[in-house]
């Protein structure tokens, strides 16, 4: 079986033996310029008058010398710079993998990650890889989780499974955090055999108490299918839009569902006749690596999205 691993390991192979040459620029791009990557998303169910731009940033992965502390506040300032009403973090802040020198210590991303600012706020959701990272907490079967807590202590809200009522313009809408749907790995030491999530959408959505619209945050899009309509937009990382992808085609994405919610703008309908089913989804490529440093079609990105209602 090709797996995600064996790809990027092969790509990885490549990497080592292109530094130097002309051919590394344009193959390896894990380290190369930040992109910003801009969407517009106009859901059906969304008021008039309401017109909300948000920044961005999945899959920081931050690590020596990939992702050092340095990279992340400038990736920070940027963001920043864009001047959305509100940030946005999806999760797997910690990184490993092949070529790994050093950790970057949570207290260190999580500073370089205070230089961000937005009226609005700063929020947050974990990742697999906060979880993973975290022995004591798979020990444990729960939180509070490491990343989680060097968030809270910058300032930053971290929402598991946590619905917030925000208001611009005086029109509200609610942003709701997953907590993550790989969070316990599967081990017999702790008595798992399968992974195990530590998501609740239905309570999430409980939480929700008048008719303002949602925006979901879920690091693994694989819940989407579950969304309801009512959800306006639904942003998620973790595929890192394979890491590797060409024509427009990832060849292999760490999701059941392939290169369905691999990256990018996706639009479904529960009913085809129906607009009011409509459901949006928007999956970032992310900024860092995981298993190894290659990126080959998919630079690092800030996801920038502006949303307002439908034209006539």
């Amino acid at each position: 079986m090709i797996t995600r691993r064996f790809v990027l390991k092969g790509i990885a192979a490549t990497f080592a033996g292109t530094i130097g040459s002309a051919g590394y620029a344009s193959a390896v791009e894990a380290g190369m310029d930040l992109r910003i990557t801009r969407y517009r998303v106009a859901p059906s169910r969304w008021p008039a008058g309401l017109r909300l731009k948000l920044a961005v940033l999945a899959d920081l992965h931050a690590c020596e010398p990939w992702m050092p502390a340095g990279r992340i506040r400038h990736i920070a300032q940027v963001a920043t710079a864009l001047q959305p009403d509100a940030i946005l973090l999806l999760g797997d802040y910690a990184g490993s993998g092949r070529f790994v020198t050093e950790q970057v210590p949570a207290e260190d991303w999580s500073q370089a990650l205070a230089a961000l600012q937005a009226p609005l706020g700063v929020h947050a959701i974990l990742g697999n890889h906060d979880w993973w990272q975290d022995l004591a907490a798979q020990e444990r079967g729960r939180g509070p989780v490491l990343g989680a807590i060097a968030l809270e202590n910058r300032g930053i809200s971290v929402h598991q499974n946590r619905a917030l009522r925000l208001v611009k313009g005086g029109q509200a809408f609610w942003l709701l955090g997953l907590d993550d749907q790989l969070a316990l790995l599967p081990a017999r030491r702790w008595g798992r055999n399968r992974f195990q999530g530590m998501d609740d959408l239905q309570g999430t959505l409980a939480q929700v108490t008048d008719d303002a619209p949602i925006i979901l945050m879920a690091h693994e899009p694989d819940i989407f299918p579950r969304v309801p309509p009512d959800v306006a937009l639904t942003l998620s990382g973790h595929t890192h839009g394979g890491q590797v992808r060409m024509f427009g085609y990832s060849p292999v994405v760490p999701s059941r569902f392939g290169n369905r919610y691999a990256y990018g703008h996706v639009v479904e309908r529960t009913d085809s006749a129906d607009e009011e089913s409509e459901r949006h989804l928007v999956v970032s490529g992310g900024l860092g690596c995981s298993i190894s440093p290659v990126r080959f079609g998919v630079p690092p990105e800030i996801v920038q999205i502006e949303i307002s209602r439908r034209e006539a």
